[in-house]
């Protein structure tokens, strides 16, 4: 499903990979992982009933947007980066986090342009600015031992401005300070239940921020991150919000 917004287009391809196009510009955030784009589990992808079926490898992407090293997948930004993209990511990113075997962001063949959580860029004729992501430590989302999953300075989210749509993906976070102050007509929040903000904190951001349009995404894709979808939705709309579903 392509969701129309804005003389824009947003298609959420799984996980939290999303793929924004305008008039002359392709982007994506956080592609790949979880075989959202392979149609094949990763070896180390927690347990699911039904993969996805797809082979997608289209390479039209100008700008590939990376979050953090959660959503960090070399073979996924290959399958959705055009020849001359420019990559961007957080510059925290640290291959070394992850018991994945994975390339370093030097050693992609693509320009590659690392930011820091409050950052301001122009990529293209696309702004960009980088927004802090993480989860609190009074929050919920942290380990046993009081330590949050995503401690500050993990990764960031993502604003931009695509032919003058604006854009809002938070990454893995909580709602922070300063959120609902942002100027946004399309809201990507995370819905899941577990590691970033649920449905209910993304429901009170979304009547808070007052978007244009909300468009959950990084929920369902296994089993810690299920959310009631429909629920978010209708909650979104009592509170005059518009929102839509695009899943599959």
């Amino acid at each position: 499903m392509t969701v129309r917004h804005d003389g824009i287009t947003a298609e959420w391809l799984g996980y939290a990979t999303l793929r924004l196009e305008g008039d002359d510009t392709v982007v994506y955030l956080d592609p790949g992982r979880y075989g959202v784009l392979t149609g094949e589990w990763e070896p180390d992808a927690p347990d699911a009933d039904h993969p996805p079926a797809r082979d997608y490898a289209p390479q039209d992407g100008d700008i590939v947007l990376v979050t953090h090293v959660h959503h960090y997948d070399p073979d996924g930004i290959r399958r959705v980066a055009s020849e001359d993209a420019t990559v961007v990511a957080f510059e925290g990113l640290d291959v070394h986090a992850t018991d994945r075997d994975v390339d370093r962001l030097a050693d992609l063949d693509y320009e590659v342009r690392q930011v820091s959580m409050e950052d301001e860029l122009l990529v293209g004729d696309v702004p960009v600015w980088t927004m802090p992501a993480y989860n609190r430590e009074d929050g919920p989302n942290v380990r046993a031992d009081g330590s949050p999953i995503h401690p500050k300075g993990i990764g960031c989210g993502f604003l931009l401005a695509v032919d003058d749509t604006r854009v809002f993906w938070p990454g893995d976070s909580d709602v922070l300070d300063g959120h609902a102050e942002l100027d946004v007509s399309l809201f990507c929040p995370s819905i899941a239940s577990s590691y970033t903000m649920d449905r209910h904190d993304a429901a009170d951001l979304a009547e808070a921020m007052e978007p244009d349009l909300v468009l959950p995404i990084h929920y369902n894709t296994f089993e810690s991150l299920s959310a009631d979808s429909g629920a978010f939705a209708e909650d979104v709309a009592k509170r005059g919000v518009p929102v839509v579903l695009d899943e599959r």
